[in-house]
């Protein structure tokens, strides 16, 4: 009998040492506190990060209905990584931790301006995954911050297989302006999980899940 894409979700996230039972423990952590979870997952280009997010959230080991942020939704551009990255911060995190509220403001890449701005509000968990989540501010809103990490050739076909020339042509520029993070923000150390998923199958967990209540235009 085929099992539910829950349970193989489930089961991928089970062979990820510790990322299950490092979800569990934070989201306990934070509704104890009373405040929405966060989970922000990082790592460079092709790592694997919106893969594992879909798997976190269709196979969510925890308490609640997670809500899930990409950042490839909100970058202004090839040359939006830092604006991302504060962004999210300044716009959803500190005021989803203060108040329980908090947005975010989508880019439309088509037609190179903003979009609609969409708001999280409520107690369920919020997982945000992308280059630049990881800033040191950042994670100082988060209750479990993860690095993902990965072989360079792979991540680099990886990448490519998922956006094709559009991004064959910006990954150079991108890499740059990652690595001026990364030397800047200290990602990896920020972590408070590290996973290599050079190795790990992280497919099969494909989720529609949107993270806003209200979209406003």
């Amino acid at each position: 009998m085929p099992r539910s894409p829950e349970l193989s979700a489930l089961s991928a996230l089970s062979a990820l040492s510790g990322l299950e039972a490092a979800v569990v423990a934070a989201v306990r952590r934070a509704q104890a506190a009373g405040r929405t979870p966060v989970v922000l997952i990082d790592g460079p280009s092709g790592a694997g990060k919106s893969s594992l997010a879909d798997l976190l959230v269709a196979g969510w080991p925890a308490a609640g209905r997670p809500r899930l942020v990409r950042m490839d939704d909100l970058y202004p551009g090839w040359d939006g990584l830092d604006a991302g990255s504060e962004a999210v911060g300044r716009d959803l995190l500190e005021p989803l931790r203060a108040s329980g509220a908090g947005t975010w403001q989508r880019w439309d890449w088509a037609r190179e301006r903003p979009a609609g701005r969409e708001t999280v509000t409520g107690p369920d968990p919020v997982v945000v995954e992308g280059c630049g989540t990881l800033s040191r501010r950042n994670a100082a809103l988060a209750d479990l911050t993860v690095w993902l990490e990965a072989d360079d050739t792979l991540r680099k076909q990886r990448a490519l297989a998922r956006d094709g020339e559009t991004f064959a042509v910006e990954w150079d520029r991108w890499q740059a302006e990652f690595d001026a993070f990364a030397e800047r923000e200290h990602p990896r150390e920020n972590a408070m999980l590290t996973l290599d998923v050079t190795g790990a199958d992280l497919s099969g967990g494909a989720t529609a899940a949107r993270s806003g209540t209200t979209v406003e235009s």
